[in-house]
């Protein structure tokens, strides 16, 4: 797939939208606002790294219909902001998991050989319905009004936590739906390691079983090495506390103080956090105690809430 730079001229009516781009892929948006002159660059969302190749100077002016519905939701889930014109392939060509995480790796999403064998060991068409092409990068419907990230955020989160995944360490995911990551994470720390799944969504937690015993991490689920429960996950797990690595797969309004408490010194964090706009946050805890945060890119995710909030417009 080549990509093409694009300069998109549009009026747009916040007042502090003047320009946006995506330097890794080539992507520009000028926004000219009547407010304000004066001009300035920001960073659009991506997961992929700034990239060496050279990207083609193709121009091409146009109007963006969607951009008024980031302010819905639901518009993106577990997605890179504006991924649907970032969206790195579609379904054609794509008929194994081995040839996305080969595709993940191609645009460099996937850098490590210990993530790419978890992802390919673990197979995603079991995590998915099974009446949605399962290798599609882009988020997939679960019910519920939850999600399954889209392959990309997922190599994404692995990647940012995966030296806090070492055999024998243990790991919280909040917010584990169809289970898809709480197997990966069961794989990387192992048979000595410990990973829990918190879902406040009872039904989502015994889909998520069922997924996982047709999975590589089956006999980690059957040893207890690897568990999922019903729970609030905003309170994260403290039974099994603390935790080297936390994944939370819904976007907090902030960073929900049980977790940051349920971290182990040296461990780290990776939240959504926002509203209308939200960014991932990877939260590292130092050995004394000390908390450092920092932005990774912009997302999209549902928000982490209460088991009735979300289900009210279910």
């Amino acid at each position: 797939m080549s990509i093409t730079q694009i300069s998109l001229s549009l009026s747009f009516p916040l007042a502090y939208a003047s320009c946006y781009c995506a330097p890794s892929l080539g992507l520009f948006f000028n926004l000219s606002c009547h407010h304000h002159r004066r001009r300035r660059r920001r960073r659009l969302p991506t997961a992929l790294p700034p990239t060496t190749s050279s990207v083609p100077k193709t121009t091409v002016t146009t109007i963006i219909s969607f951009l008024p519905r980031f302010l819905d939701p639901h518009f993106l889930t577990g997605n890179c902001l504006l991924s649907r014109m970032e969206r790195f392939w579609t379904g054609s060509g794509i008929g194994t998991n081995k040839d996305m995480v080969e595709k993940l790796q191609t645009y460099g999403v996937v850098r490590s050989k210990k993530v790419s064998e978890v992802m390919e060991n673990i197979d995603r068409a079991f995590f998915v319905p099974d009446d949605v092409p399962p290798y599609v990068d882009t988020p997939v419907p679960i019910g519920y009004n939850a999600t399954i990230s889209a392959p990309h955020m997922h190599a994404t989160c692995l990647q940012l936590l995966e030296k806090h995944l070492q055999p024998g360490m243990r790991a919280l995911d909040v917010g584990s739906g169809t289970g898809y990551l709480t197997a990966c994470f069961a794989l990387m720390v192992g048979p000595e390691g410990r990973v829990v799944g918190v879902e406040h969504i009872p039904e989502l937690v015994a889909s998520s079983m069922e997924n996982i015993k047709k999975s590589a991490a089956a006999p980690l689920l059957k040893e207890g090495s690897l568990s999922l429960h019903v729970g609030d996950g905003r309170q994260g797990w403290a039974e099994c506390a603390p935790y080297d690595a936390i994944h939370v797969g819904a976007a907090a309004t902030e960073i929900p103080p049980a977790l940051i408490d349920q971290l182990k010194p040296g461990g780290r964090m990776v939240i959504p956090v926002g509203n209308i706009f939200q960014d991932l946050k990877v939260v590292d805890k130092d050995s004394d105690g000390s908390v450092s945060i920092h932005d990774e890119t912009s997302v999209r995710y549902v928000p982490l809430t209460s088991r009735e909030a979300q289900l009210r417009d279910n």
